[in-house]
This record gives C-alpha cells, structure tokens and sequence, in this order.
C-alpha cells in the first residue's frame, strides 16, 4: 500500500512543480511551444519545455503524459536521454501540470509513444546539439570533432571531454538551432530505445511512497462522500439527514445537482447527496447512514436483459449500411454452398480499476487548484473552466499516478464533484468514491449484438460476408438522441476488416443508451474482436479446414491498404505475427484430453497481434492454461513495458471473457463489488509467453490496448475446440463455464 505523506502546498509545488533550478524542454510542434524563450542562468541550460539540465549533470525530463502502470514516464525520457546522450544514473522525471503548452495530454487510444517518439527524440537532439556548440566554441575548434558520449562532449582529435554540467552556462546563452539542422540517429546506434530499461519510478512504487490521487494531503482539506440516484440521471426527491450527522467525524450534509455537460467533451457531474467529514471512513459511514428519496426518472424502466433482446431482435432486420460495404453479398449468398449465421453478444463492462476516482479540489474565490489521478487533465481543467465561469489559466490541475485507468480516468465527472464540493464548504475537500460508487456510476462500456452471415463456395472459399451490429454509442454522452455508432467507432474493426472479401456489407442498428457510455480499454475493438474471430473460426468448422490456414486464406495476397493516417495496413504484417504464434504454441500438436486451442488476430491502433490460447475443460470448469501473443508495434522503445502490457491485456481480457457483464434491473447496476464484478485472480493467471516483432524501422504503434480484443475470442474458440460447445455471448460464467 502507498504510504500517506502529509504535504502542505508549498513542499507539494516541490513534489510535483518543477524546481526553479533547472531546465525546461519542449518540441517545436505547436504554436505556444515556438513562443518559449530559454532564460540565460548560469546555474541552468533551458532550451526547450521538457528538459532541465542542472551545474551537477542531473537531468530533469518533464512527463507530458499521465502514469497509469504502463510506464510511458519511462519510454518517453528513454527518447530523450537516447537522443542526447545522457547517462541514465542522472535522469529523472516530474509530471507536467495540466496546460495546453504542453501539447496533447490525453492518454488514451495507444498514441502517447506513437504520437510523442518523434518529437522526444528531437528535443533530446536539439539539446545535445547546443552541447556541442558549447563545446566546441569553449575549445575553439569546429563542432564536426566534437561528438557527445555518456553524458560528455569529447574533442576527437584530442579525446577532451567536458561533463554536460560544465556546459550549462555556455548552451544557455546560445540560440535554439533550426530544427532542419538537428539529425537524429541511427536505429543501430540506440542506446536506450528498443532496449528493456528500468522504470524511472520503480523504487517509489515498491517502497510504497509513490504519490496516487488518494493519497495526498493538504492543509485543512476535507473528505467527502457522495450519494447518487441508483438510476442514471435520477435526482433527489428528499432526505432526513438525522442518522448520518450522529456519525462520529461528519461535519456537514450538503445536496449538489446535476451538472449536465453541454455539447462537446465534457462529463459533467450526476448530483447527489454529499458527506463532509474530517476523515474518509466518517464520510463513507455517514453516506450510508443517510435515507434519500429518490427522483428516478426515464431511466427506472431500464433492464439490460431486455434491452439484449431487443438488440437481438435488430440485429436480424435490415439495418443502416456503413460506408466501406462492396459488392452483392445477396448474389452471394445465393450462390454460395453453403451459408453460416451466427449471433453475438457482449455485455455492458466497467473499468474498475485498482484507485476508484477521486480528486482533491481547492476552490478560492477566482482560481481552483486540484490534485487528481486523471488520464486527461487539459479537459478537465476546460471543464472546470466551463461550469465555474473561472479563466481557464486561473486553474491548476496536478496530476498525480494512477492506480490504473483503462478510459474511466479520462472522464473528470470526480473533479467536478470535487470543485463544486470545495465552492459550497469553502475549504479543501477530497471527495473518493467506494468501489460500489465505481462500479455502479460509472461510464460503461457498450453492450452489443452482432449477427454475422457468410457464404461459403464449392471450394470452401467465403463468397459474402454480412455483420449487422448494434450498440449505445460514445457520442450519447455528448450529443442527446445519438442512438447509431459513430463513425469512428464503426472504424475500430469493423469497416477496417482485415480480410480480402470480395462481397462485405455492414450495416448498423438502433441502439439508444440508458447509462452514460464511455471508452475502455480497446473500446469497440472488443466487440469486432469477438465478432469477427468467433464467426471466422465457425466458418473454418463448417469449411473443415484448419482455422489458422482458413484466417490465412481470409487475410488474403500480400497488400497495403493506405487511409487518412501515416499507418498503412500492410496484411503481409498481420499474416507474419500468426504464424509466428503458431510456431510458439507448436499449433496442431496432440493435446491432452479435454484441452483445446484458439486462434484470434487483430489489426487495432494501427498494431498487428495474433494471440493462441489452449483451455482445459472439466465439468465445464474452463482454465486458461497457456497464452502465446505476437504483436508488431513497429519500433519498440521500451521492450520491457511492451511485454508488460500485453501480459496486463491478456489477464484483463481473461477478466472480461470469464466474468465481466454490468446488468441493471428497474434501470439500477446489479453488480457492487469485486464479489459480483469479478477479476482474474493470481490463481487462475496462465503461463503467458509474448513476443515482439523486430520491426525498428517502422514507425511506433500502439501497445496498451491491441493485446486486449483477441482474448475473448480465443479463449472461446479454444473451449469450441475441447468441447465441441460454441459461446457466442459472454461472459463465460453466464453459459455454465466457471
């Protein structure tokens, strides 16, 4: 467990701030960042927004992105110390406040490495460059004999060298070079990209004094707990307050409304009934002791099994066609020898992770500073900006570690609480949310149905290939009445559909959301996942070909597909991490008795992954006993974190496959507590092997979610192979698999 520091304001600026001593670096990429001016100091060299060179050699790299186990503090600075030569001894890294200055803060969609590789590496270049001009005017020699080496400038001809410290004074007096100047170097001469590096953090998170949002402490702060209507969007009728004031340590019960975002991406905040107290069990206690009545609106009617039905009974109708469908699947299928259908079902799912939200706020008269664990602080701080009518260069967010995210924490509904809690006690408050706060006021991920219909020739070849799908889009959230998928969520598998088919139509179905909708780990991507590989390794049986030479067959020639972005799919990659996989599981071996193997692959977030799972079944008891997963992610800064990652996804997937499913009943969430909303446990962890494609000249994708989507699927189909039993709708636990 993190071990509670007190931190008053002034040493919490010194924790998490950036001391005055020091180097800013920044990439020249956005309008702000071409405005800064280093400062001349003799004590500090400040070229850029993200570096911080001291007289004692120690550099300080400023983190841009939020730390939620994945290691990015790590991965970036390892970009920058490559760059610019640094030892690693002397590297360490502070977390950047929320500011537009320091461009794109969201950490989501697998794109901090993917988006950030380029520009750390330059800023890593651009300083080691004024080194050497520093160098070399101090030995009055051309900068072509200089070169930087751990942490030195060395004089070739002379083999002088002068430590970076020595240089600070003179490489802060020099002009920032053009960028078309700054070479960056070889993937042959990395030294700390592509390698396997030591986190940055590592001594704090294992002696337990690593800073998380629940953590912190600040002069005369408050704690606060929060009652909400069971039913989304319910309200307060009434409450008798008698009970939760006898509470030891409550000290005041406050009723907040609704804050309901306007049109964009904002969150808002659901409204309630508030405890303030002097510490977080009085809170809690006295919340439950409170006896509210409630207003439960539209929402009351709302039963997740209904609404399966429903979705169900959609799916079989004509739908809505989605751009990217071609040809005539119906002369398809006419012709074809055979056609396979098959319906699929994913349930509603919450994040649930480790650190339920909670936000530290201090709201004083025109300015608000917070401390939180927040996956996207830019937006909070737009938010606050928006329902507080505050400046928005008046606001502070502090980002602190994240005991996991998974999407929840880039929705800032509990720093608004937090903000508004603060305004109305005017006094620092931390509001913190129980697990059944979590897990039943949560953004969820979408439930959805899909019906899939393929034709089959004479020679077993798929001739047409129909999928009809329907879920309550993300966009509901922002937009009232968006009862169809967006585009963008569409995009995430399902119109990019790795396979050469020559008749595919798409088409979507009605889906209105009754809980707000957000974004998980790897999003829509589990749903077309699960789709998608379920039904090709159905059609592989109805074939009766081998499943991984029918998903060959399917991925087609060697082609590239370009798109809008700089990642073209390329199906020569995808069709190179399954066979690699195969080769690791030794596909096709016997198998012992009631054991069984599944394929599942997925283009997602621009990577390529392709994932074998082998099962054993007994009285329809299923363990996971093996996991092997290949994933081209094109250069792989931090090998290590890579690894980590997919074993992560591979234990979440497992997580969602076996038991993960929210269910409402009279429109409240059924499930409470890690009791009712299960996770894998140590148990039941199978022997995982990963493997990373050497691919360091192509460019970075992404790597925190695209372990996650082939799980599900492979876990089924290898139960299919044990059993001969298809599961077409998870979670596992609800078809009789424990």
């Amino acid at each position: 467990m993190s071990k509670i520091q007190q931190i008053n304001r002034r040493d919490f600026v010194k924790l998490f701030g950036l001391a005055s001593g020091g180097i800013i670096l920044g990439c020249n990429t956005t309008t702000v960042e071409k405005k800064f001016k280093p400062t001349i100091s003799k004590d500090y060299f400040e070229p850029n927004l993200f570096i911080q060179i001291e007289k004692n050699g120690n550099i300080t790299l400023i983190a841009s992105r939020s730390e939620m186990g994945q290691g990015i503090r790590t991965s970036l600075a390892s970009a920058i110390a490559d760059e610019l030569e640094a030892d690693w001894d002397y590297i360490s890294v502070k977390q950047a406040i929320g500011h537009e200055k320091y461009g794109n803060q969201n950490t989501d969609g697998s794109r901090s490495v993917r988006t950030k590789l380029e520009p750390m590496r330059k800023m890593g270049a651009t300083a080691k460059l004024m080194l050497i001009t520093a160098a070399a005017q101090k030995w009055n020699v051309a900068e072509s004999v200089c070169k930087a080496e751990n942490h030195h400038i060395i004089n070739t001809q002379t083999n002088e060298k002068i430590f970076y410290g020595d240089l600070v004074e003179n490489a802060s007096q020099l002009e920032i070079p053009d960028e078309k100047t700054v070479q960056l170097k070889k993937v042959a001469d990395f030294k700390y990209i592509g390698k396997t590096l030591k986190s940055v953090d590592l001594k704090d998170f294992t002696h337990g004094t690593a800073t998380y949002g629940i953590d912190v402490r600040i002069s005369n702060m408050k704690f606060a707990a929060v009652a909400r209507c069971p039913v989304t969007f319910g309200t307060v009728k009434s409450f008798q307050k008698n009970n939760a004031e006898k509470v030891a340590g409550v000290e005041n019960i406050i009723q907040i409304d609704r804050l309901k975002p306007p049109t964009g991406k904002f969150f808002g905040m659901l409204g309630g009934v508030a405890v303030i107290a002097n510490n977080t069990w009085a809170a809690f206690q006295g919340k439950l002791a409170l006896d509210i009545k409630w207003n439960k609106g539209e929402n009351e009617t709302f039963n997740s099994e209904e609404f399966k039905k429903t979705l169900t009974d959609r799916v079989h109708q004509v739908g809505k066609l989605v751009p990217g469908s071609h040809g005539n699947v119906n002369s398809a299928f006419k012709k074809a020898q055979q056609t396979i259908e098959a319906t699929y079902h994913v349930p509603f799912l919450a994040h649930a992770p480790m650190e339920v939200p909670n936000a530290t706020a201090w709201y004083q008269k025109d300015k608000i500073e917070v401390w939180a664990p927040v996956q996207d602080p830019q937006t909070a701080r737009s938010e606050l900006a928006h329902f507080f009518e505050i400046p928005v260069e008046n606001i502070t967010v502090n980002v602190t570690f994240l005991g996991g995210g998974f999407g929840r924490k880039s929705k800032s509904d509990f720093v608004v609480e937090a903000v508004a809690l603060s305004k109305e006690i005017n006094a620092p408050v931390q509001v913190v949310w129980t697990r059944e706060d979590d897990i039943q006021h949560s953004f969820y991920h979408a439930t959805s149905a899909q019906y899939l219909k393929g034709g089959l020739d004479k020679n077993s070849k798929v001739t047409g290939w129909l999928q009809r799908v329907g879920f309550p889009s993300i966009v509901s959230s922002f937009k009232p009445l968006s009862d169809y998928a967006s585009g963008f969520e569409l995009g995430q598998g399902f119109t990019k559909n790795p396979y050469e088919l020559q008749n595919f139509r798409l088409e979507n179905v009605k889906a209105e959301a009754n809980l707000r909708i957000g974004w998980l780990r790897s999003v829509v991507h589990i749903h077309s996942g699960f789709g998608i590989n379920s039904f090709v390794d159905e059609l592989a049986f109805a074939a009766k070909k081998d499943a991984v030479q029918f998903h060959l067959e399917l991925i087609g020639k060697d082609r590239i597909i370009k798109g809008k972005s700089n990642y073209p799919y390329n199906s020569k990659r995808l069709k190179a991490v399954l066979n690699l996989t195969v080769k690791m599981a030794n596909w096709g071996k016997k198998l012992p008795q009631n054991h069984g193997l599944g394929v599942a692959i997925h283009y997602s977030f621009y990577s390529y992954v392709a994932t074998i799972v082998e099962v054993s079944v007994k009285n329809k008891n299923v363990k996971v006993e093996n996991v092997w997963t290949t994933i081209d992610c094109g250069l792989a800064l931090n090998k290590d974190n890579i690894k980590n990652q997919l074993e992560g996804a591979t234990l979440f997937g497992m997580s969602l496959a076996m038991y993960g499913k929210i269910s409402t009943k009279n429109g409240a969430v059924e499930q409470h507590n890690f009791f009712d909303y299960q996770m894998t446990r140590m148990k039941d962890a199978p022997n995982i092997e990963i493997h990373i494609m050497d691919k360091m000249e192509e460019p970075p994708t992404g790597v925190g979610e695209p372990g996650v989507p082939v799980i599900a699927p492979a876990i089924c189909n290898a139960i299919f192979n044990a059993t001969g039993k298809r599961v077409r709708s998870l979670p596992l636990v609800d078809q009789g698999f424990a």
